[in-house]
Parts: C-alpha cells; sequence; structure tokens
C-alpha cells in the first residue's frame, strides 16, 4: 500500500513540472490543472478507501488467518490426540486379546487335566472292581471245590462203607477218601 502511496505522490510531484514542460497545450495528455485536482482527489481516495476499507479488511483477513491457522493447529491436536487413543485402544485390544487366548488355554489345559484324571481314576475303579470281582469268584470257587470235596469224600465213604462194610476203620475210609481226592487233583 505504502508503495501505491509513494508512486502516486511522485506522479502528483511530477505533474507541475509536465504541465510547465508541456506548456499546456496540445499533446496525448493534456496537464492542466484539473489533471493536478483529479490527482489529488485520487489521492484523497486512495487515503479514504484505505482508512475505512482497506486497513479493516487487512484486519479481518488477517483475523480471519489466525483463526484458521488455531483451527487448523486444534484439529492437527485433535487428530494427534485420536490417533494416540486409537493407539491405545488398539493396543489395550489386544492385550485383552492375548489375556483371553491366555485364559483359554489355561481352561482348555486345566479340562484335558482333569479329564485325564477321571479316566484314570474311573480305570483304576474298574480295575478294582474287576480284581475283586475276580478275588471274590475265586474264593466261591474254593468254597465250591472244598464243599464239592466234601460231598464227594462223603458220599466215596458211604458206598465204601457199604462195599466193605466189615473191613475197614474209619480212619482207613478218610485215607482212601484223601487219597482218592488228591489223586482227581493231579488229574486235572
Amino acid at each position: 500500500m505504502r508503495r501505491v502511496f509513494g508512486i502516486a505522490a511522485l506522479l502528483v510531484a511530477l505533474l507541475p513540472r509536465l504541465a510547465a514542460a508541456a506548456g499546456g497545450e496540445g499533446g496525448l495528455i493534456n496537464l492542466d490543472r484539473s489533471l493536478i485536482i483529479q490527482a489529488i482527489n485520487f489521492l484523497l481516495l486512495l487515503f479514504i478507501l484505505s482508512k475505512l476499507l482497506y486497513r479493516p479488511l487487512l484486519a479481518k483477513l488477517e483475523e480471519r488467518s489466525q483463526a484458521i491457522k488455531k483451527s487448523l493447529d486444534e484439529a492437527q491436536a485433535a487428530r494427534a490426540e485420536a490417533q494416540k487413543q486409537r493407539e491405545e485402544h488398539a493396543a489395550k485390544l489386544q492385550a485383552a486379546h492375548a489375556e483371553a487366548q491366555a485364559i483359554r488355554d489355561t481352561a482348555l489345559k486345566e479340562a484335558s487335566d482333569e479329564q485325564r484324571r477321571l479316566v484314570e481314576a474311573a480305570r483304576a475303579e474298574a480295575a478294582r472292581l474287576v480284581e475283586g470281582a475276580r478275588a471274590e469268584m475265586q474264593q466261591d470257587i474254593r468254597r465250591a471245590r472244598q464243599e464239592l470235596r466234601q460231598e464227594v469224600g462223603d458220599l466215596a465213604v458211604a458206598v465204601a462203607e457199604r462195599l466193605i462194610r466189615k473191613s475197614l476203620r474209619e480212619e482207613d475210609h478218610r485215607r482212601v477218601v484223601q487219597e482218592a481226592l488228591a489223586s482227581m487233583e493231579r488229574g486235572r
């Protein structure tokens, strides 16, 4: 703006000299007093416009520029804050996923261990029951064999008594029966 004023002031200062040099007559440009008045009017108008419009316009433009710059700075700060929060949330989410995976792995391992322990306990109980049943069955077999021996012995004694009646005593009968039973056992 100062340059414009400087150039206008230079032209106004040169106009009287140009007008005097031209002699006030003819030529392309008529340099008379009205031109000087128009130049002065122009400078006044330029000064008034500068005071009333140009400086307030510049102030408004500067104010608007500052507001835009402030808004851009705030937007940049908000964007940076949003990015920071997004990264924090992503990190928290990743940590939560890792923790959930660890809990899931632990739960699966515990379930597997519990299943294995229950299966082993069931197998041990089944083996114990089978062994108990087998022992009970062996005892029943021994008892039945003993009863069978006793009955066979009694029957043999009775049969032998009938057959021999008078020739053998009771102890002889028992010994003969025991020998017969022993030979039966060996035969099996």
